[in-house]
């Protein structure tokens, strides 16, 4: 399949450094609010890019569930291929698209566990066979004979939690938060002549920002 002939012009929008907030965050709250206005499907969802100690990237897409003050929080299972390379290396990126806005948001920065409290508070949010599904999946990533495996402990844990009774939070099972070191704003421009604007901090732990060649 050849897609050189392939060819969009982006002209939806322009992001002018003169006139952003000095906070990379209010761009951040702002960009997200404007693709649920929108009607961006699944704005939140963004791919995560973590690199363990053998050195291979590896990519995925996971949900957004909070921007913070100081970056963004997502969760998962600790035990997963993720978990392993950011135990090894808490060094990772996000990138959210929307395609609909002709925009990206890149976030780099260090990744950590947050409070286990604050992990259950939010799994005891989540729909009852969400967290029924949360104790299938241990490992995560890992290997399993079939799919009729699967389904099969997901009735077993039904059946022990059923409608009614509490599901305990799982110990291998929680947030992570990204502490944003560098974020840049992309806005797709006509000619490939993008906006690129990225936010990092001084010696002064100031924020400061540079606009990048497209």
């Amino acid at each position: 399949m050849d897609f050189t002939d392939q060819r969009l012009s982006y002209e939806k929008g322009v992001l002018d450094q003169q006139s952003i907030p000095t906070s990379p965050f209010e761009l951040l709250g702002a960009w997200m609010t404007e693709a649920i206005e929108q009607k961006v499907q699944e704005p939140y969802a963004m791919s995560l890019a973590t690199c363990g100690a053998d050195l291979k990237p590896s990519v995925r897409i996971v949900l957004l569930r909070e921007i913070t003050e100081t970056g963004v929080v997502f969760y998962t299972n600790y035990d997963s291929a993720k978990g392993q390379d950011i135990s090894e290396n808490p060094n990772a990126e996000v990138l959210f698209f929307w395609h609909e806005l002709e925009r990206q948001i890149r976030i780099s920065g260090r990744i950590a566990k947050i409070d286990a409290d604050k992990s259950a508070a939010y799994f005891q949010k989540r729909p009852h066979d969400s967290q029924v599904g949360a104790w299938v999946s241990e490992p995560q990533s890992g290997e399993v004979a079939n799919r009729e495996v699967m389904e099969q402990t997901f009735e077993q844990l039904q059946a022990e939690y059923a409608d009614g009774i509490s599901v305990p939070t799982p110990a291998f099972w929680g947030g992570y938060e990204i502490t944003v070191e560098k974020i840049e704003f992309w806005q797709g421009r006509a000619s490939r002549m993008h906006d690129r604007i990225v936010y990092s901090k001084d010696d002064n732990n100031n924020w400061q920002t540079k606009r990048l060649l497209p």
